[in-house]
């Protein structure tokens, strides 16, 4: 993961993912690189080859929002994808670059107590680097991975289990990758050792990494293949902590009626002896 040049690194990646005829070129011959070359990004961004050279070799760290936007328009990126554009244009500006070490997450007062009293309700607290922080006993019922100082995008990549438990994993792999690109300050040292070691163990995820796509945590339904719950259809909600440095909630519900509801009220009951049934490591 490149720690001093992420906005040329995310102008060259996004430019190889556009194809010509999506932009109205004309796709003829055979063609050098994937995607846009870099004069043809610069002509559909009214912006000069030398310019638009240096800020992807990290010689101009200062482009202006007007020149994001035609960037951004260029390489048909949607809102998220140009929100982050202008915030790496921001970080790129900074005179150290954003690199200094973070503090180390720590819950958020009370978020302990809260959980617990969601009863049968399975939810965690999630840092900004993904570190699970706090979790209810549903939701470590629910998986492993929720339980308090796992990391949650590296056991999505390399905890075996996790391929297992969610059936659409591959969706799953390229969600956990996009947001947290989209969460998290590129610049520190700690995300960068985080993606520095997925990147060496997973080729997934550096495949992934490499497409510097941008997806924040949105509500949304996910699938789980429960070992002992079976099929589970939830909807997850994705519940932003005030006064913190991006630390969310995250909790699941079934739909009322429902045999994911029959079955989630069997797994979360009280008293249930959830971690010695559960295969997962």
């Amino acid at each position: 993961m490149p720690g001093t040049n992420t906005l040329g690194s995310f102008i060259k990646a996004r430019r190889a993912l556009v194809r010509p005829e999506d932009a109205g070129l004309p796709a003829l011959g055979r063609r050098r690189v994937a995607g846009l070359r870099r004069d043809e990004l610069a002509a559909l961004a009214g912006v000069s080859l030398a310019y638009l050279t240096r800020l992807e070799q990290g010689r101009d760290r200062n482009p202006s929002e007007q020149v994001l936007d035609a960037l951004g328009a260029a390489l048909r990126l949607d809102a998220d994808l140009t929100a982050h554009l202008h915030a790496l244009a921001r970080d790129a500006s900074r005179p150290n670059g954003g690199q200094a070490r973070r503090p180390r997450d720590r819950p958020a007062p009370g978020a302990g107590s809260l959980l617990d009293a969601w009863v049968g309700i399975p939810a965690y607290l999630r840092g900004r680097r993904f570190d699970v922080l706090a979790a209810n006993g549903p939701a470590m019922a629910l998986a492993p991975m929720y339980r308090p100082g796992r990391n949650l995008v590296r056991d999505v990549f390399l905890d075996p289990g996790a391929r297992a438990l969610f059936p659409q994993w591959d969706a799953v792999a390229a969600g956990s990758a996009a947001a947290l690109r989209a969460g998290t300050d590129l610049g520190d040292p700690a995300l960068r050792e985080l993606v520095e070691e997925l990147s060496a163990a997973s080729e997934d995820f550096r495949r992934l990494w490499e497409r510097h796509d941008v997806r924040p945590t949105r509500d949304e339904t996910k699938e789980f293949a429960h070992p002992v719950a079976g099929p589970l259809v939830l909807r997850r909600h994705s519940l932003t902590v005030g006064g913190t440095d991006g630390q969310v909630v995250i909790a699941y519900q079934a739909e009322p009626g429902t045999p994911s509801a029959a079955a989630l009220a069997r797994l979360t009951a009280p008293g249930q002896d959830h971690d010695a049934s559960f295969p997962l490591p």
